[in-house]
């Protein structure tokens, strides 16, 4: 190929053809169209609300709250028999469609028993809960947005109190007010805040020197108004996963102290004073007199354990699906 035939191909290569207006018109459209979003925008709780729902295991442990819930409400209604009557003609019964979960050695119904016992556990574990997120928020807000010598003297008092053995307390307070319901909740509030405080504290140590928060100051906030409106807010998650955790443990504890005797007092019942009074009869075979409440105890536990641990992922964005 001659250098004439080269160079008119590269000429001919670089013709530029026109770009037809067509290309270039504007597409129609609506104004609505123009400024609609291609992803809804969602509220922080609703973002968490559709992040917890894709945990399958802990939207099952949500929805046996929900019945547990339901049933310490009805369940005793559903029953003609009465959760303290005795009837020894019909003590030790196996579960049967008269008894459905059969009675004990005085002849009483454990189906209406354990419902009844779910009514006092839930009761002490929820009270008990919020006992640890009033205190807890305001004692461990506090210290640590005060922070030096106040956050010392306040933390060496948290120490103290998370040193002492919740029994010890029970006993002693039973001493002076005597067994009971309400012993067992003061018990658990005097010194179940403690975990909160510290939560909350190490929460409000990372965020009192945000720039919201000097901002209030600068504006003439006072203490408990910064504490209230812009830290705790921002604290909600952690505070939230404590208290789903704290439900269980007060529930276990409850049914432990019931066990020793030094809860819930007969003829009422609770499912620790159930395990308790089917210590005996399970060696003479009669097994549904400690299974159902050992096995509403244990589910609770776990449904709880599984909310919160659902909760947490939900919450903490790095988590997030």
């Amino acid at each position: 190929m001659s250098s004439n035939d080269v160079s008119e191909s590269r000429q001919q290569s670089a013709v530029v053809h026109p770009i037809p207006d067509d290309w270039f018109r504007p597409r129609s459209r609506k104004q609505h169209d123009a400024e609609r979003l291609v992803r809804p925008s969602t509220s922080y709780w609703k973002d968490t609300w559709i992040q917890f729902r894709k945990n399958k295991l802990a939207m099952g442990g949500l929805a046996f709250l929900i019945m547990l819930g339901i049933m310490a409400v009805i369940g005793p209604m559903l029953s003609h028999y009465n959760v303290t009557a005795q009837n020894l003609v019909m003590q030790d019964l196996a579960p049967s469609p008269a008894h459905w979960f059969g009675t004990d050695n005085l002849g009483r119904d454990v189906f209406v028993r354990t419902w009844y016992g779910a009514r006092i556990s839930l009761f002490i574990g929820i009270v008990a809960a919020l006992a640890d997120l009033l205190i807890g928020v305001a004692y461990g807000g506090l210290s640590g947005y005060k922070g030096g010598r106040t956050d010392n003297v306040m933390m060496r008092i948290v120490e103290i109190l998370y040193g002492l053995p919740y029994l010890l307390v029970v006993i002693l307070l039973m001493v002076v007010m005597g067994p009971g319901l309400l012993t067992i909740v003061v018990a658990l509030s005097a010194t179940g805040w403690t975990d909160m405080a510290r939560i909350v504290r190490g929460q409000v140590l990372q965020l009192k020197n945000y720039e919201f928060v000097i901002a209030s100051k600068s504006f003439g906030s006072g203490t408990a108004r910064i504490i209230r409106k812009s830290l705790v807010p921002n604290t909600m998650g952690p505070i939230i996963v404590q208290v789903t955790l704290t439900v269980p443990s007060a529930i276990f504890s409850e049914a432990f102290l019931s066990f020793l005797g030094l809860g819930v007092q007969a003829p009422f019942a609770s499912w620790g004073v159930m395990v308790n009074d089917s210590l005996s009869a399970i060696l003479s075979g009669y097994w549904w007199q400690l299974f159902f409440p050992a096995l509403f105890i244990s589910l609770t536990m776990f449904a709880f354990n599984i909310v919160g641990d659902g909760l947490q992922d939900a919450l903490d964005p790095n988590l997030r699906s």
